[in-house]
């Protein structure tokens, strides 16, 4: 058996690492568990993807100490945003004028807040890391939650956390199971420069058979985030990088100017999950573990900082109040709170896709008419800003990508 700890968290990735920094900050001992070696959490590679953060998502990034650790040059404002239809000349914008704010959000390398938050969790020193930890079995009882290493080594705590992705074995070794819907699509990012102005302006275009995102980074660059049937993946990354960008900027046109290939293309599918419960007695589920979202929405990270926030006042609630911190009463808290937030999110993405993906005729139809009626309602439209900023809760889903 180890030391003493408060908290096992399964998965050292950034909503992993987040957690704990957040219980750290509490006075809890937290021991991470993580397959892949330190020298690959300790420094990331880039994997093409940029994450939106909400001015709320920033907040608790900057209580976390994380935010802080970001070079200046490596934040993207976004200060503005256009939801295009098809061929349509029209567009439903955004921009952030009555909120007090001077962006709806900001865009940060993946890579770059891995790395942050790897940083700052391991500089609080009741945060330990076991990476090339090998799980074989684990269990919870009326006592502790248990964890068995391979090689024989076990641990245990009070409580134990899943941070380790969508796909997460420690939930199903839990027991506890979880709506999945496979798109039959897949995501390919990259980045592009450009020769136009540097608006920081982030583009939605819902095309017929493919959906594209350019996302505003710095140095007059994008993001580009290309939606397509997983059928068609295989020959877009295997397009010359010229080509590739032509059929890039045949679809979004000249508003940025020529466009060109800058770097390497990544590919994911696309699968959204909601675990049936977000607690159990001695366990509990945070970020992709919990709710693992489409990125149409942005609301990836962002939602899993909010669940990190939530279980973090839940628990150090409970630590001052001297209850248990396994105990069902007390995760239901955070379990009620995270539905609360989550639920329409992820309904209200997924209805989203379905519409935007519909090639048929009424539903083009729909959409050209939902962005006409969104566009002419201001009511509507500060909404959907508010729910883009993190500045206040809505149950409207924003169609702005990752």
């Amino acid at each position: 058996m180890s030391g003493h700890q408060d908290v096992l968290i399964i998965g050292a990735g950034p909503a992993g690492l987040a957690l704990a920094c957040a219980l750290a900050d509490r006075g809890l001992a937290v021991t991470l568990l993580e397959r892949q070696a330190r020298a690959a959490l300790a420094a990331p590679q880039d994997d093409g993807r940029e994450i939106a953060l909400t001015h709320r998502a920033v907040g608790i990034l900057e209580t976390l100490g994380l935010w802080q650790r970001f070079d200046t040059r490596d934040i993207a404002p976004i200060r503005a945003a256009r939801v295009l239809d098809g061929t349509s000349s029209g567009y439903l914008g955004f921009e952030p004028s009555g909120s007090g704010l001077d962006a709806l959000g900001y865009l940060v390398p993946n890579h770059v807040i891995r790395k942050a938050a790897f940083d700052a969790a391991l500089s609080r020193p009741s945060v330990r890391l076991r990476d090339d930890a090998r799980i074989e079995h684990l269990s919870v009882d009326a006592d502790a939650a248990r964890v068995q290493l391979a090689g024989g080594e076990t641990l245990s705590a009070p409580l134990l956390v899943a941070a380790d992705s969508r796909f997460s074995d420690t939930r199903r070794q839990l027991g506890i199971g979880a709506e999945q819907r496979d798109f039959g699509r897949t995501v390919i990012v990259c980045r592009l420069a450009h020769d136009g102005p540097a608006d920081s302006i982030a583009y939605e275009c819902f095309g017929y058979g493919r959906t594209l995102a350019m996302l505003p980074l710095n140095d007059r660059q994008v993001s580009a985030v290309v939606t397509v049937s997983s059928d068609q993946t295989g020959a877009l990354l295997r397009m010359p990088p010229g080509a590739f960008a032509a059929s890039l900027q045949q679809q979004f046109g000249t508003r940025l100017g020529r466009l060109r290939l800058i770097g390497e293309r990544y590919s994911y599918p696309l699968v959204a999950v909601y675990a049936h419960r977000f607690a159990t007695q001695r366990a509990v589920l945070i970020g992709d573990a919990a709710v693992g979202m489409h990125p149409v929405t942005a609301h990836g990270y962002n939602l899993g900082l909010y669940g990190v926030d939530s279980l973090a006042r839940t628990l150090g609630n409970a630590r001052q109040c001297g209850q248990d911190l396994g105990d069902l009463a007390v995760l239901a808290q955070y379990e009620r709170e995270h539905r609360r937030a989550s639920r329409p999110l992820y309904l209200g993405t997924n209805a989203l896709v379905g519409l935007y993906t519909d090639e048929r005729a009424p539903a083009r139809l729909l959409r050209g008419a939902v962005l006409r009626i969104a566009e002419r309602l201001p009511p509507l439209k500060a909404a959907i800003t508010h729910q883009l900023t993190g500045t206040r809760r809505s149950s409207i889903t924003p169609p702005i990508l990752r």
